[in-house]
């Protein structure tokens, strides 16, 4: 043995053994079947949602992450990513394309992590991403809630936290909705309620069926296009790949409770409907859509949201998330910001320019006037409405 091949020995010796072993997987189903179906997942880290979204997105690369632990095999995490190429740099991400609210590995039901082994986990991904055939430039994974379920987030401690520029915005109305409504009672819904009620065949209700949820979502489709047309703004949610991930995920969650649809009717037609998944005491809104400026009067998008709600809360729904943007309605809801993290990690160079420029982005939102200033200075939109 030479000197060399003795003083390599001795270094792998003296390293530590693996706390974690990473698998990669380029199917969605075959990862599920790995994984079974005892995870401990939140409303957007679940097995429907990503059934429907990896069908949807089929024009990428799937590249799901199994995490097990190094001793007893047993597997505590997956991560659906998937890897594309952008100008020539590859890319690995989670599977979101801007639909996810937030991102976030599927954890084993009961599993807890203590800081170093959740940094143990994020070190070892990261390191198997350098070695995934094929090869990769560029990790970015954006809006990650600093915990799961009470449990760490180990991908989140790649980033610093509120990295993000966009936050979540959580509800926790109690077990009296009464006294919730009391609350928010500056935004006078029971006046708009008033006002609604006096077309003819006003209502509100929650759809039952598969076919009036896909009915309703097609109302939403055109709503939401022609308010996005107004307001000179491209609209994508209608197109093939956007409007059948929704419609799939209505075909498979409604009958189970996991999608909900809901809309406020007249005689004159849907007024405003609204698009949301539930996952025990939690539910998400995905999309809200009205009639156009003359229901102003009665405020339809928040009528919706309110009813919905309170139809949700007398189902045991507790925490209501009306998703990731800082809206100014979401405030007077009493919505309270959760911070959002976002990493960057270059595998190989062609990822350091954009590391570099999503840094400078993340440090400028930390100077808010700054952020808008510059924002005004490039024409971009604010995120507060």
């Amino acid at each position: 043995m030479t000197v060399v091949e003795a003083e390599q020995t001795v270094a792998r010796a003296s390293s530590p053994p693996a706390r974690f072993k990473i698998d990669f997987v380029d199917d969605w189903k075959q990862a599920a079947a790995c994984w079974s179906a005892d995870g401990q997942e939140t409303a957007f880290q679940h097995p429907l949602w990503f059934d429907a979204w990896y069908s949807a997105f089929a024009n990428v690369s799937p590249l799901i992450a199994i995490v097990s632990d190094a001793t007893t095999g047993r597997k505590v995490a997956l991560v659906p990513m998937i890897r594309h190429v952008r100008r020539g740099v590859r890319i690995v991400e989670f599977a979101d394309l801007n639909v996810t609210d937030y991102n976030a590995p599927l954890l084993r039901a009961g599993v807890a992590f203590d800081i170093s082994e959740a940094r143990a986990i994020a070190k070892a991904l990261v390191a198997e991403l350098r070695k995934v055939p094929g090869g990769a430039d560029l990790v970015r994974m954006r809006k990650m809630p600093g915990k799961i379920a009470g449990v760490i987030n180990p991908l989140a401690l790649l980033g610093r936290e509120g990295s993000s520029s966009l936050n979540g915005n959580i509800i926790e109305t109690g077990d009296d909705f009464e006294v919730y409504r009391t609350s928010i009672k500056r935004i006078q819904m029971p006046r708009y309620w008033r006002v609604f009620n006096r077309n003819p065949g006003a209502a509100f209700r929650m759809i039952e069926s598969v076919d009036a949820a896909l009915k309703t979502v097609d109302v939403m489709d055109a709503q939401q296009r022609a308010r996005m047309q107004k307001l000179g703004l491209k609209f994508v949610l209608n197109d093939g790949v956007h409007g059948g991930f929704y419609r799939d995920l209505v075909r498979r969650g409604l009958p189970k409770g996991y999608v909900v649809v809901s809309e406020l009717t007249c005689d004159e037609g849907v007024v405003a409907t609204m698009l949301g998944v539930r996952h025990g005491d939690y539910f998400a809104v995905l999309r809200i859509s009205n009639a156009g400026a003359r229901w102003s009067h009665c405020s339809p998008s928040k009528l919706v949201v309110e009813r919905t709600m309170a139809a949700l809360h007398e189902m045991g729904v507790r925490r209501f998330d009306l998703s990731v943007g800082n809206y100014a309605f979401k405030r007077r809801f009493g919505a309270t910001q959760i911070p959002l993290t976002d990493a960057s990690i270059a595998l190989g160079w062609r990822g350091v320019p954009y590391v570099l420029r999503d840094h400078t982005a993340q440090g400028l939102r930390r100077y808010p006037w700054l952020s808008h200033l510059v924002e005004r200075v490039l024409g971009r939109p604010s995120h507060e409405e």
